[in-house]
């Protein structure tokens, strides 16, 4: 049984970071492209993780779902966190 007294630690590898921006910026531009609210789609996405919630149009859902959605909520946390100036 694992120890509930310890803090886990969580690590992603940054490699990716570049990739994960490329993804978002052409997923919202195709979502906003359909006009669609990318913010919602792209958050009912990560929630649910169903893909019909990004459109096809500029290989947007296959593009997206290249990427681990854990990994995109880390790169959405470290943008709005830079953007705050919290770092």
């Amino acid at each position: 049984m694992a120890n509930t007294t310890d803090t886990q630690f969580f690590k992603v590898d940054t490699e990716s970071e570049t990739g994960v921006k490329i993804v978002l910026s052409t997923v919202y531009e195709a979502l906003s492209e359909k006009g669609y609210n990318p913010v919602n789609q792209i958050v009912g996405y990560i929630m649910s993780g169903d893909p019909t919630y990004i459109t096809s149009h500029n290989s947007a859902r296959s593009l997206i779902m290249k990427v681990e959605r854990d990994e995109l909520v880390e790169e959405m946390l470290r943008a709005y966190i830079k953007v705050n100036h919290w770092e």
